[in-house]
């Protein structure tokens, strides 16, 4: 007998999450130097943390023989002073992903269904399937989420619907006034988690926090790898009800948040001025994309995030070829093989993206 008979049927199955290329193996596989390559994959800040993050991180570095404090008070303290919340309706992730899978241990049973639209992250469909659970896609026309589509969409079955605003790898956007009405119509069974990952790149992101207070089965997420720049050390968060994050805490591993993600994310906290500046450098950023992306003649979607979802054509292709002028992005495949996401770089990183796509356009023959 084989360790792949003694497994859970269900792991055998399980689809597995493929990062972005990482720059080192660009800069290996193509002989580039790694100063040379130009990530503009994962949609992460080109501009980094803020020098407060920066700070804190590198002071708690002399403290690395002592474990994390687990209850994460001052990061918790400092986030419910933030939302105006209680410190009880908060819990901390390795990053929201963390967050996303705990949900799926605390509600999820085989055979229960989990609603999300068909172009959204898909990590929700992931926790879905290793929990046994059944991810429902919903189509998104325009490629933006249809809310009278999911609410068609769910069953007795349904015990979560994920909807992610700004989604990725979309960019499009929800209005907090179609979020309400659409979570004030779900059944007493079904759970609404709503993604703000990118929350922070609008000038007024939605608020469900009024949603909370009616008693209505919501948990929002959030995360510090995008406009806070703090990707390496994963950690994001959860807030709800007292209820809800009481029972996530109960599936919460002990330690789950590291002492550095704690401390650099308490000090990015206090920079509110880094975040203002990267909101607007990201919009500048975007504008000069698009500008680029017109003058190619390149369609894309308009986005509300750090990254673009551009339709070049080929994008499998594209990427390849973008990748042997050092620079990286995502492809996408699927019904989305003609689409290449990229994320938004410094000026420089996307004026080379722009150079390097209009070769690479040429070399394939596409349509400009």
């Amino acid at each position: 007998m084989n360790l792949s008979q003694l497994a859970n049927p269900r792991i055998l199955d399980q689809p597995i999450y493929e990062p972005g290329k990482p720059i080192e193996e660009v800069a290996r596989q193509y002989g580039i130097e790694i100063d040379q390559v130009c990530k503009l994959a994962s949609n992460e800040n080109p501009w980094g943390p803020s020098v407060a993050a920066r700070s804190a991180a590198k002071e708690t570095l002399e403290k690395l023989h002592l474990y994390p404090d687990g209850s994460a008070h001052q990061l918790i303290n400092r986030l419910a002073q933030l939302h105006s919340l209680q410190e009880n309706q908060f819990v901390l992730g390795n990053g929201s992903n963390e967050v996303i899978e705990l949900l799926g241990h605390v509600f999820l049973e085989p055979g229960d269904e989990v609603v999300c639209g068909e172009f959204a992250f898909v990590v929700y469909k992931l926790v879905a399937l290793l929990m046994g659970a059944k991810p429902v896609e919903v189509q998104m026309s325009g490629l933006t989420h249809n809310l009278d589509k999911m609410r068609e969409a769910i069953t007795d079955k349904t015990k979560l619907v994920f909807l992610p605003s700004p989604n990725n790898p979309t960019g499009t956007a929800n209005s907090e006034v179609e979020i309400f009405e659409f979570v004030r119509s779900l059944p007493e069974h079904v759970i609404f988690c709503f993604d703000e990952a990118y929350a922070e790149y609008l000038e007024q992101p939605p608020d469900l926090r009024p949603l909370i207070t009616e008693g209505r089965k919501v948990i929002c997420l959030r995360t510090f790898s995008k406009i806070h720049g703090l990707a390496a050390l994963r950690i994001g968060y959860g807030y709800g009800s007292k209820e809800m994050i009481s029972l996530l805490q109960q599936a919460r591993q002990p330690f789950n948040v590291n002492a550095v993600a704690q401390a650099a994310a308490l000090g990015a906290l206090s920079d509110n001025s880094w975040v203002s500046q990267c909101r607007k450098r990201n919009r500048d950023g975007l504008e000069q994309l698009t500008q680029g992306l017109d003058s190619l003649g390149v369609e894309y979607i308009p986005s509300h995030a750090n990254f673009i979802l551009s339709k070049p054509g080929d994008g499998r292709s594209l990427f390849l070829e973008l990748q042997k002028q050092g620079i990286i992005t995502r492809a996408l495949g699927q019904s989305l093989a003609d689409y290449l996401r990229i994320s938004v770089g410094t000026e420089e990183e996307n004026i080379r993206l722009l150079t390097a796509l209009e070769k690479a356009l040429s070399v394939y023959g596409a349509s400009l």
